[in-house]
């Protein structure tokens, strides 16, 4: 371990501490409300020396969710490796210690949350079973929801705020505690539902024409055909946009390099992506960011 050790104060963080007076007034006397609640909210991209250890553990249960890096988390019993697009929740009272690699620092989304039945919380959705690093597979749902958590709160203390991010705290855990759950698809949806979904699944390959049609057992020409009948361009175009749309919530939201953020939409070459980039969005991913 090294000797630099921080709590916070990384560059491009967010971060919300919700005041205990808040909660006492708003949400713990709140019958509704106090059932699932955040007390903390936050985001450290590339957090280099990110430290904490607690012997006697939270009060509230912890969620990480590594999107890139790698850090390392210990309990009473083992050290576990936390990996990007995997997440683990860290159980209220017990003791952990976490930080983050120094060569290859992790970019976390995290949440503290509490709930005015901690036990049944567990025995209902088994939340212990999470206490180990668990893959994920990106969904950019996630990171939406997390952003309508903070901004509520970065609102403002008023009810109304404090009201939503707490309703949206039930859709974002919803991600975790249910990893497998694939959104419902209606048997009158055709090829063009299903296969959008199928590209955001595959948000990071490389995938063609004839791959997706394929999947779906249609021709590369009548599937081509739908698809712009419906959106009015072609499905490969239609992919490389819900990449760019990508990689502009990661130029935003993180402090990743050009480099890696290519490398996370499926290019390997950072030129060619750029080149693609201000095709797409009239600036370079380097303007964008400066911008954004």
């Amino acid at each position: 371990m090294t000797s630099t050790k921080r709590r916070d104060g990384f560059l491009g963080e967010k971060q919300i501490n919700v005041p205990k007076s808040v909660l006492n007034k708003y949400v713990r006397k709140n019958t509704f409300l106090n059932s699932l609640f955040i007390t903390h909210i936050g985001y450290f991209p590339n957090a280099l020396y990110h430290y904490r250890e607690r012997r006697k553990g939270s009060e509230d249960y912890i969620l990480l969710y590594s999107l890139d890096g790698k850090g390392y988390i210990e309990n009473s019993a083992e050290k576990m490796e936390l990996l990007p697009n995997q997440f683990i929740i860290i159980p209220p009272h017990e003791f952990h210690r976490f930080q983050s690699e120094i060569d290859h620092p992790w970019t976390i989304y995290w949440v503290h949350f509490s709930s005015n039945k901690l036990k049944e919380f567990n025995t209902d959705f088994n939340a212990n079973k999470y206490y180990q690093p668990t893959n994920l597979q990106y969904n950019g749902k996630i990171i939406d929801t997390w952003i309508e958590m903070y901004s509520s709160l970065a609102g403002g203390y008023q009810l109304e705020n404090i009201g939503y991010a707490n309703l949206c705290l039930y859709r974002f855990l919803s991600f975790f505690l249910f990893p497998n759950k694939k959104p419902f698809i209606a048997e009158q949806e055709g090829p063009l539902e299903k296969s959008i979904a199928y590209m955001k699944e595959n948000i990071g390959n490389r995938l063609s024409t004839d791959e997706i049609a394929k999947h779906f057992q249609y021709s590369s020409s009548h599937y081509t055909t739908i698809f712009k009948q419906k959106t009015g361009m072609s499905p490969i175009d239609y992919f490389i946009k819900l990449k760019i749309h990508y990689a502009c919530q990661l130029l935003t939201q993180s402090e990743l390099k050009i480099k890696a953020i290519a490398e996370k939409i499926g290019y390997d070459d950072p030129y060619y992506f750029s080149r693609l980039f201000k095709q797409v969005m009239g600036k370079s991913p380097k303007d964008y960011r400066k911008v954004d």
